[in-house]
């Protein structure tokens, strides 16, 4: 291998560690943000212990984590779901037209 060969092999590898490193977030989750209806009903720090009712579902936000309590729709999925706690996790609750995102 030539002088010439390393320098590619090298430029090669650091494009590719470069271009992992843009999917990579390294902000921390930062806000609650729930929809109806696909109309923004709450936006708050996750930091902010919250209840928030929608009508048709309890969203609690307690300790850095969401999670419903309560739905009115039939299978209960959403509540089955359990706690979210991390950047770009959610809670859809399709009957209800409720969705449950962290940014």
């Amino acid at each position: 291998m030539k002088k010439g060969d390393f320098i590619i092999i090298a430029i090669v590898v650091i494009a590719v560690v470069l271009s992992a490193l843009a999917f990579v977030s390294f902000d921390d989750a930062s806000r609650v943000i729930i929809k109806q209806n696909n109309k923004i009903v709450y936006d708050q720090s996750i930091d902010q212990n919250a209840a928030f009712n929608t009508g048709t579902n309890l969203v609690i936000i307690e300790d850095g984590a969401v999670y419903v309590k309560e739905a009115t729709c039939k299978n209960g999925d959403c509540v089955k779901l359990g706690k979210i706690t991390k950047k770009g996790e959610s809670i859809i609750c399709l009957p209800n037209k409720v969705i449950v995102e962290i940014e």
